[in-house]
């Protein structure tokens, strides 16, 4: 049976150097092979912040979503217009992880920034409508959206490289986002799981060199394995 081409994901907190890592990994990468990197976050807190630059209402608007985000972790969950607007973004979310997996089928080593868990609900690319009630129409949204994850992470990463860093280096790095948001996300990262896949856990505060070269080692363990595995 031939093997699919390999599936690496790069998780971390904002800030942590996620998408210079994925940038890095997948110039190396198409030296040797068809590599592409898909997002397969939510992004739903860069419109926010899209949002929040406009003029006038911006900041205004930025604060009222952000409130209501925070409504929708509650223990009384999103109301159906927070529903509406959770479950979207994970329709969205859905549709780019079909188009990943075409690109893979297709033949192209995937870096994935980012990838979908159910442990944790929430910012780190969990559920975002776990709270909700389990009746009407948001209850109705809350069931397809569990089901859409379960497609999603019944296909896990053969490589999970994960970006730690502490919280004052985060927003230094990212002063734009929420400090709340980002000390939750920061919290959040030593505990996400991804299946059976493996975890190489890599120091986002050492120089970038150094950084680049552990995730290089651990991909290239990978695909030496995976050459002895066809043999």
């Amino acid at each position: 049976m031939t093997q699919k081409p390999p599936l690496i994901a790069v998780v971390g907190c904002d800030g942590s150097g996620k998408s210079t890592l994925t940038q890095e990994l997948e110039r190396w990468l198409n030296e040797t092979r068809p590599t592409v990197t898909c997002h397969l976050g939510k992004q739903s807190g860069n419109v926010g912040r899209v949002i929040a630059r406009l003029p006038l209402l911006g900041g205004r608007l930025d604060k009222s979503i952000h409130a209501t985000a925070r409504k929708a972790q509650g223990e009384k969950g999103p109301g159906l217009l927070a529903a509406l607007v959770i479950y979207a973004f994970s329709l969205r979310r859905l549709h780019r992880f079909r188009r990943m997996q075409r690109l893979r089928a297709g033949g192209r080593t995937i870096i994935a920034d980012r990838f979908p868990q159910m442990d944790l609900p929430g910012p780190m690319d969990g559920p975002g409508l776990a709270a909700a009630s389990a009746s009407g129409i948001v209850g109705m949204m809350a069931a397809s959206e569990r089901r859409m994850f379960r497609i999603m992470t019944a296909q896990a990463p053969d490589l999970v490289l994960r970006l730690n860093v502490s919280l004052e280096v985060a927003a230094a790095r990212k002063p734009d986002h929420r400090f709340t948001s980002l000390a939750r996300k920061v919290a959040d990262v030593p505990r996400l799981r991804f299946g059976d896949a493996p975890i190489v856990e890599l120091d986002a505060e050492e120089p970038l060199e150094q950084v680049i070269a552990r995730a290089r080692a651990a991909v290239w363990q990978l695909l030496v394995s995976r050459q002895a595995l066809a043999a």
